[in-house]
């Protein structure tokens, strides 16, 4: 099974353990509006490798792969396109490779379970981006529910799969104590979190937008202050 990719990085080090080699896959459904990448959007744009073919690409770089390094799917969202990241991470694995998932699970549901299930089985770690424990703030920030999200954590939970929960503090949308509250509540409730980081927003990809002739909704949003990114941090349980 063939997969759409928007890019490679050879020598990731913010998406997963160690030195890493990263695989952004094209196609999201969720719309954030902070979303730096709008050139992921599309499900069938990019281009086209053979799991084998990518495989063989990240190997090369094997010998870098220290500190607990190996290979992340990223994205938009890998979860779109699931056949092909399981074939990526068997022939990964099977060349005693670690392999990380960055997804938000958006897709998780009755109909898609079987299939993640597999590629679970796959997969070392999993990179969870939570972008808003309310979700009404949710549907508004991303144009989804976050049910499926809040699912996929609690399934993750239960069958013991080790997690980073991610989640970008955005002045405004979702820098509020109280959400930032119950986030903390949620992943005290979940088993499996080895990490919790915080991602203050940029607009570093407002650029792509004004290049794609797309409105980026955020126009003229600062990033959070050191303060607010630290209390963020405090109430997530990450510094005391």
């Amino acid at each position: 099974m063939d997969g759409y990719i928007h890019s490679f990085e050879s020598f990731g080090t913010v998406d997963g353990p160690g030195i890493r080699f990263v695989v952004f896959m094209q196609g999201c459904l969720m719309r954030c509006l902070y979303c730096h990448n709008p050139d992921t959007w599309a499900r069938n744009n990019g281009k086209i490798y053979s799991p084998r073919q990518v495989a063989a690409n990240a190997l090369k770089y094997k010998s870098y792969f220290t500190g607990g390094g190996g290979v992340t799917v990223s994205g938009g969202e890998p979860l779109l396109q699931t056949g092909f990241v399981y074939e990526l991470f068997k022939i990964l694995k099977d060349a005693g490779v670690h392999t990380a998932l960055d997804t938000s699970g958006i897709i998780f549901n009755g109909n898609t379970r079987k299939e993640i299930e597999e590629l679970m089985s796959v997969t070392d770690l999993v990179l969870l981006d939570i972008k808003h424990i309310d979700n009404g703030e949710h549907i508004k920030l991303t144009g989804h529910s976050n049910e499926n999200v809040l699912n996929f954590a609690g399934y993750l939970s239960e069958t013991g799969k080790p997690v980073w929960i991610r989640h970008v503090l955005v002045p405004e949308l979702t820098d509020k104590d109280e959400w930032l509250e119950g986030l903390s509540e949620f992943i005290k409730s979940l088993k499996n979190v080895e990490k919790v980081e915080v991602l203050p927003y940029h607009s570093m990809g407002e650029v792509k937008y004004k290049n794609m002739c797309l409105n980026y909704a955020l126009s003229g949003m600062q990033p959070p202050s050191a303060e607010r990114v630290l209390n963020a941090k405090k109430i997530l349980g990450i510094i005391k």
